[in-house]
């Protein structure tokens, strides 16, 4: 409602309440009139629920209870394969369930030993006989934090009827997700991820064989539309329903890198790249694309340009690309804020949040100007927040002295963001604290960070470290890493910590470091080389012997890949790749560390800020 002074000017309807009570995925219809909602309801005996409602504003039209029509496993949610799509003509609703498993029983049940409820069961559905032996057959899943989900199915429901229909004719070497209806709902679009010969764990990993796939509601026909030796990721229709865009990348090695964007003419059947891969940064800058995934809505009305948010070398900006004239445009180059990411765009209308190190999240709109005047675009703050006082930050570039430069890709730089506490009331210098990131192919941008602040108004200067290896500084970065872990990225900290200590602070003595996962392999292995420089080290789920890891990670292709060598499924470890991966681990150097270490299997830090600011003590032995 908007009024002047006494009198209203204009109102406008409230919006639609919502029941957020075990809500897992929702989705408005394209009209906008109707919501799909999926929901879970966990009842008093404990048992999981899954819900599917239709809603019409603030009227529940339709709540259809998935687990007991029993038709597949549990629906998934996550961002990995799940959706949850409405037929353009607004009749069907798309998702991803887990496969419907047969029942089983064991060789040696006897009539006693089964329950009312499976005697119920086997009545109500005589066709399906209970499989005797299969009681403990191991089902390999998808890895950290997909552990449950193996072989995932393409789901329809039809409104009007309430039938679920599971389709058939998905190939059964690939893995559906990320699926939506194609142009005039004749078949559905979707990724496929190769399963053979093993599932390798899919979280941060962009880099496993898939596809894009189409298969054919009315023949049942699955054909992939992509390249059949990448892989590939987020494909999104545009608003004229004539192309599809969608990232590629190379299938193997590194399990993040620089990618493509590639598009798909629906009715040429054409596929082109927009944008290539960039081994090393052009004058302009553009230093690649290196993006999870593209927002949900990420086309420009007119279907000819596309918004992304990229890292490019240790911020995040957001681009413009065009699609008929390859152009990428930066909307954010110039900016104070050190980040920024796209929400969504609607009718040209963009949503985005940007953050600094220092200054929290600030929700921003702003109209998409016509093509040529991107650079132009205003900004309007719906949540304007305050830089916190008392930080100060800046990103510094370091260039490696030319005994570690690496013979193969020489001549590059690499980052670190440094937060400064700027007021000290003793006027020391404050104790630093050194923080490399994990992945190795990852990236520190330059983004409000709790845990960084949090030590920052403790006291602390705070250096993130994005060594030779990260992602944002150009595909040949990426590559110098595997192979020299423990030694490019390890040598990349130390000499950024010591540059650093001897440009802006004098003391020495108060250095620390941590790190989680590659981050904790590389502070492992600095308090094992340099056990005079570091006063404690704190860890969260440290590699800490790759050799030992090999065996029992889900992840195997890591360890190989990155000791320098190419990943068989089909082969044995040899003793030179043992050898080389025990080499290269921090536990090769345990028998040096003098310093106070702190291991954390999780991601809880607040016991490690209150040692370092002194608040709890623990003596050394």
């Amino acid at each position: 409602m908007f009024y002047d002074d006494d009198s209203i000017v204009y109102a406008g309807p409230s919006g639609n309440c919502t029941e957020l009570q075990g809500e897992l995925l929702s989705k408005e219809s394209p009209s906008g009139f109707l919501k799909a909602v999926l929901r879970e309801h966990i009842n008093k005996k404990g048992e999981e629920k899954q819900f599917l409602e239709i809603w019409n504003k603030n009227s529940k039209e339709k709540s259809i209870n998935l687990t007991a029509l029993d038709k597949h496993g549990k629906v998934y949610e996550d961002d990995q394969f799940g959706c949850l799509v409405w037929s353009h003509s607004e009749t069907h609703i798309l998702y991803i369930a887990e496969k419907k498993r047969p029942k089983t029983e064991s060789f040696f049940q006897t009539k006693s030993q089964i329950t009312e409820e499976d005697e119920y069961s086997i009545k109500s559905d005589k066709q399906e006989k209970p499989v005797k032996g299969d009681d403990f057959v191991y089902w390999e899943d998808w890895g950290e934090t997909f552990t449950q989900k193996t072989t995932p199915v393409l789901c329809v429901l039809d409104i009007e009827s309430n039938n679920i229909s599971v389709l058939e004719g998905i190939p059964d070497h690939i893995s559906p997700g990320q699926a939506f209806w194609a142009p005039n709902d004749t078949g559905i679009l979707f990724v496929g991820w190769d399963h053979e010969p093993q599932r390798l764990g899919l979280v941060y990993c962009t880099n496993r064989k898939s596809g894009l796939y189409y298969v054919d509601l009315t023949g049942g026909n699955c054909v992939q539309l992509s390249s059949q030796a990448n892989s590939v990721w987020s494909p999104r229709l545009s608003p004229d329903k004539c192309r599809i865009v969608y990232f590629e990348g190379d299938a193997g090695g590194p399990h993040h890198q620089c990618c493509k964007l590639c598009m798909y003419d629906w009715y040429t059947k054409v596929t082109s790249t927009v944008v290539d891969i960039v081994n090393r940064p052009d004058e302009d800058g553009f230093t690649g694309i290196y993006s999870l995934a593209l927002a949900q809505n990420c086309w420009a009305m007119d279907s000819q340009r596309i918004l992304i948010d990229t890292p490019q070398r240790s911020r995040k900006d957001l681009l413009v690309i065009n699609i008929p004239t390859r152009n990428v445009t930066s909307l954010t180059s110039g900016s104070d804020a050190g980040s920024w990411s796209l929400l969504a765009i609607y009718q040209d209308l963009m949503v985005i949040t940007c953050s600094s190190p220092n200054c929290p999240p600030s929700l921003k709109v702003g109209f998409l100007p016509a093509v040529g005047k991107e650079q132009k675009v205003t900004w309007v703050a719906l949540d304007e927040t305050e830089p916190l006082p008392g930080i100060d930050w800046k990103i510094l570039t370091f260039t490696p002295p030319l005994e570690q430069e690496n013979p193969k890709f020489s001549a590059m730089n690499f980052e670190g963001i440094l937060l400064n506490p700027s007021e000290r009331k003793d006027g020391a210098p404050p104790p630093v604290i050194v923080w490399p990131h994990g992945g190795p192919h990852s990236v520190f941008t330059a983004e409000w960070m709790l845990y960084p602040v949090t030590l920052c108004k403790l006291g602390f200067a705070v250096l993130l470290i994005n060594y030779r290896g990260s992602i944002g500084f150009g595909q040949d970065s990426i590559f110098s890493l595997p192979g020299n872990i423990g030694s490019q990225d390890m040598k990349d900290v130390q000499f950024a910590a010591e540059f650093v200590l001897k440009k802006w602070f004098a003391d020495t003595s108060n250095v620390f470091i941590i790190g989680g996962s590659h981050g904790g392999f590389l502070a492992s292995h600095l308090v094992g080389q340099y056990p005079e420089f570091y006063r404690a080290c704190a860890t969260r789920n440290p590699v800490i012997n790759i050799a030992s890891m090999l065996g029992t990670t889900d992840v195997p292709d890591w360890c190989t890949v990155e000791a320098g060598f190419e990943y068989a499924a089909d082969q044995l470890p040899t003793p030179p790749l043992l050898e080389a991966m025990l080499s290269k681990s921090p536990i090769a150097y345990a028998s040096q560390v003098s310093s106070l270490y702190f291991f954390f299997p999780n991601s809880v830090y607040l016991i490690l800020f209150k040692v370092f600011a002194g608040e709890v003590s623990i003596p050394l032995p």
